[in-house]
C-alpha cells in the first residue's frame, strides 16, 4: 500500500511559462519521501540514520498549476546493501498522473557518514 501526501502548489513553484518548474517536481519527490520516513521513523531512528540521493529519474507527464492539489504516493523496492530504490507518483485532483519518479536512495550512520546496511527490520518499516 502506497503512503500517501498532500502538496499544495504554491505561487513560487510557478516557472515563466505559467505551470510548476521541472526543478520544483524533485522538491516535491524529497518531500514526499521524507513525509514518508517521518510518518513511521522513531526520533532516534531519524538521528542514527541519514538518507542521501544517488540517482533520480522523473518522467513528466501532464502539467500542475497555481492552488493544485496534487497527491504524492510512494513505496519502496527491495533493499540491497545500503541502496533502497523509492516510486513517487504524483496525481492532480482528477488522478492523472503528473510525474512518476524512481530514485536510488543510500542509508548512511548519521555520526561516520558511511554507508549503512539497511537490516530487514528497518527495511519492513517502510512496507
Amino acid at each position: 500500500m502506497p503512503f500517501s501526501h498532500t502538496i499544495t502548489v504554491k505561487a513560487d513553484d510557478i516557472d515563466q511559462m505559467g505551470h510548476v518548474n521541472n526543478v520544483v517536481y524533485l522538491r516535491y519527490v524529497q518531500e514526499v519521501a521524507e513525509a514518508h520516513w517521518k510518518s513511521f521513523a522513531s526520533q532516534d531512528l531519524q538521528k542514527d540514520v541519514l538518507w542521501v540521493v544517488l540517482r533520480h529519474e522523473i518522467d513528466y507527464k501532464k502539467q500542475a498549476f497555481e492552488n493544485d492539489q496534487l497527491v504524492g504516493e510512494t513505496w519502496v523496492e527491495e533493499a540491497s546493501g545500503p541502496k533502497m530504490p523509492r516510486n513517487v507518483v504524483l496525481k492532480n485532483a482528477k488522478g492523472e498522473v503528473v510525474i512518476q519518479a524512481r530514485t536510488i536512495w543510500c542509508a548512511l550512520n548519521s555520526f561516520t557518514k558511511r554507508p549503512l546496511r539497511i537490516e530487514e527490520s528497518l527495511y519492513h518499516q517502510f512496507k
